[in-house]
Parts: C-alpha cells; sequence; structure tokens
C-alpha cells in the first residue's frame, strides 16, 4: 500500500511523504503507482520551475519520495500552497478510488 502524509503548520502545508508500493500490478505497469509518483514529482518540480522555490527533497528506490518546504515570504508561500493543494486533491482523488493501496492522511504539525 501507498501511504501519502501531507504536514501542516501554522502556514498551510510544509511537507509531503509519500512510501511505499501500491502492489496493484507488477512493477512497470502499475498504474496506481505511476499515479501517486507523477503527482509527487510533478508537484516537486513545479514548486522549483514555476515557483522558484527549492523543497528538501529525499527519494529512493525503495519507494520514498519525501520533501520539506523551506522558511519562504508570504507571496512565495500563498505559490507553494496552490500546488500543495493540487497535490493533495489529487492524492485525494487516488485514494478515494483505490482505496485498497492509497492512504493519504494529513497530520498537523502545530500541536504539541
Amino acid at each position: 500500500m501507498i501511504s501519502a502524509v501531507l504536514y501542516q503548520g501554522i502556514d498551510g502545508f510544509d511537507a509531503c511523504r509519500i512510501t511505499g508500493h501500491s502492489g496493484q500490478a507488477e512493477s512497470g505497469r502499475d498504474i496506481v503507482c505511476a499515479a501517486v509518483s507523477i503527482l509527487g514529482c510533478t508537484c516537486v518540480n513545479a514548486m522549483e520551475t514555476v515557483c522558484g522555490i527549492i523543497p528538501e527533497i529525499t527519494e529512493n528506490d525503495d519507494g520514498v519520495l519525501a520533501f520539506q518546504l523551506p522558511e519562504m515570504n508570504p507571496a512565495d508561500n500563498a505559490k507553494a500552497q496552490i500546488l500543495m493543494g493540487a497535490l493533495k486533491q489529487g492524492l485525494s482523488d487516488l485514494a478515494d478510488a483505490y482505496p485498497q493501496y492509497v492512504r493519504l492522511s494529513v497530520k498537523n504539525t502545530t500541536q504539541n
């Protein structure tokens, strides 16, 4: 199963961690895994190329894509939140369509 966690701070979403493999099909034919991967990669790439925001990225061949947004001014954060909202919507849609393969959660990081 793929687990996607969005981390919500005071100023909106500030990080994401996607782990696991869906197991929906064999490697190279898994449309669920491909969909999640393209959502995560597009979000990170658009942060850099469209918004000029460079997140700290962790990824590996074991099915992990994680990123943390840097400290930024309110205008850049507003742009980042649009992309993070689009990521959340896409992951939510996949979790609804393929609940046996994708789980999405939001973790509030402002609570102790």
